[in-house]
C-alpha cells in the first residue's frame, strides 16, 4: 500500500466521521427544537402578559 492509498484512507475515514458528527447535531438540534416547543405553552401566556404592558407603556408614554 502506497502513501497515496493510505492519504485516500484516511480521508475517507475522516469524511465518514464528519458526516457522522452532523447527523448526530443535527438530531441534538432537532431535540433542543422539540423540547423548546415543549415548554412554549407554558411560558407563553407570561410572554404576551410582558409584551401586552410595553404595549401599553408604550401608548401611555405617546399619548401625553
Amino acid at each position: 500500500m502506497g502513501i497515496a492509498d493510505q492519504f485516500k484512507d484516511k480521508a475517507q475515514e475522516l469524511a465518514d466521521q464528519a458526516k457522522q458528527k452532523a447527523g448526530q447535531g443535527k438530531d441534538e438540534a432537532q431535540e433542543r427544537g422539540q423540547q423548546a416547543r415543549d415548554k412554549k405553552p407554558g411560558s407563553s401566556s407570561g410572554m404576551k402578559d410582558r409584551a401586552q404592558d410595553a404595549a401599553d407603556q408604550a401608548r401611555e408614554r405617546f399619548d401625553r
